[in-house]
């Protein structure tokens, strides 16, 4: 019988470098002979791709709350069901690029959506599905957003004002402070060797432990 696969998500907020991180998460599991897949969310399938297209693009009519975060769970319910899933069955480790910790980061306490009704579609879409682990990647609001200012041009979440950013970081910290189990946060303000290295460390690491039922 195949050992189940490592669900492993990457969050923080802008500019923290999950996608530097999740390259170097890739080059470590193949250090350590893991057979492994990176995604993203919003996205990771043809259809979720076009969800993401959606929801990113920058647009003069405003974007109601509800429907933000719809199409959310109708890219994750694709996405999971569709890749990660059975990924997982088959042994692989997946390295995402965010997951449902941000929607309850980003709709929950950067737009004011109640947990309540996020954790409804949680339980719709997943079902007793979580990640195994979140490594939060921290850092200052205003050293966030100067390193995504510098990506180039800004999406639509990335528009948002710094307020928006701050509540969110106090979210994921929240979150993480609630479950230390399964969240293990990184100091993303660190320099980049620092921050990577902190994460092969931290993958290695899981590498030893039993996986959770």
């Amino acid at each position: 019988m195949v050992a189940r696969g490592r669900f492993i998500t990457f969050e923080g907020t802008e500019g923290v470098g999950k996608s530097t991180q999740l390259k170097n998460a890739a080059r470590t599991l193949d250090r350590l002979g893991i057979d492994y897949m990176v995604t993203r969310e919003p996205g990771g399938t043809p259809m979720a791709e076009s969800i993401r297209e959606l929801l990113l693009a920058p647009r003069e009519e405003p974007v109601q709350e509800t429907t933000e975060l719809l199409l959310m769970f109708a890219a994750r319910a694709q996405h999971l069901h569709n890749r990660i899933l059975p990924a997982l069955a088959a042994g692989t480790w997946v390295l995402c690029d965010r997951f449902t910790d941000a929607t309850f980061a980003y709709q929950g306490g950067g737009r004011g959506v109640s947990a309540a009704r996020i954790a409804l579609l949680e339980a719709l879409v997943q079902g007793e599905v979580r990640p195994d682990h979140v490594i939060l990647l921290d850092a200052p609001v205003e050293t966030g957003m100067a390193r995504a200012r510098k990506r180039g041009e800004l999406d639509r979440f990335e528009q948002e004002a710094q307020a928006f950013f701050q509540r969110i970081r106090e979210t994921y910290l929240a979150r993480a402070t609630e479950k230390p189990e399964r969240y293990h946060v990184v100091n993303a303000a660190l320099p980049l060797e620092q921050v990577s290295d902190s994460v092969s460390a931290l993958l290695a690491a899981l590498v030893s432990l039993p996986i959770s039922e």
